[in-house]
């Protein structure tokens, strides 16, 4: 895998726009109304420009896979967050939504411990591409960089069939939380 740059955005906002435009979780934030895809495009966009300030952009060697990982103790409130979380609200959340992805995120935040971690924000292969191991190479090599910063690995999903997968890699389910959907909390700690 390869820290992804500037460069690099499209192909990753079309392979996570691809993998996650199905996504209950995600369409629970995307508003209903207009164009869903662009809603979504528009989310992963600010989780590009997040992870990118706060965090790390990954990009698979063969450009099929994408990881954004988060570190949450490094991010801080400024100007350019500001006009990034304006951005989201006007082009993804919309401002009749305001409430409810709030209410989510604080929810999410009471459940997630306040540690230093390594935030798998999200992980998506190309549609066209899965089931070819390219998802699971690129998070052997995640684990192994949050192994090496020490940090546990902590993510969420929605989408029940990906548990198992997650699972084969060492997670388990530490916490749930009933939106309109079932939001799981997954995490695998370190060996030091």
């Amino acid at each position: 895998m390869k820290k992804a740059d500037y460069d690099d955005k499209a192909l990753i906002l079309d392979i996570l726009t691809e993998s996650f435009k199905n996504n209950r979780s995600v369409n629970y934030i995307a508003s209903s109304s207009g164009n869903n895809e662009d809603k979504v495009r528009a989310l992963m966009d600010y989780s590009f420009e997040v992870c990118r300030r706060f965090g790390d952009v990954y990009l698979s060697d063969d450009r099929e896979a994408v990881a954004l990982v988060l570190y949450p103790d490094r991010k801080k409130t400024n100007l350019s967050m500001i006009m990034l979380d304006v951005k989201l609200v006007l082009n993804c959340i919309g401002i009749a939504n305001i409430g409810k992805a709030l209410k989510r995120e604080s929810s999410i935040k009471k459940l997630q411990p306040q540690v230093p971690m390594y935030y798998l924000w999200f992980i998506g292969v190309h549609p066209d591409k899965q089931g070819r191991g390219i998802g699971s190479q690129l998070m052997n090599e995640l684990i192994l960089e949050s192994q090496k910063m020490k940090r546990p690995v902590y993510l969420e999903t929605s989408t029940l069939t990906n548990i198992p997968w997650y699972k084969k890699f060492g997670f388990d389910i530490y916490n749930e939380l009933n939106l309109s959907y079932n939001l799981y909390f997954l995490n695998r700690g370190y060996v030091s």
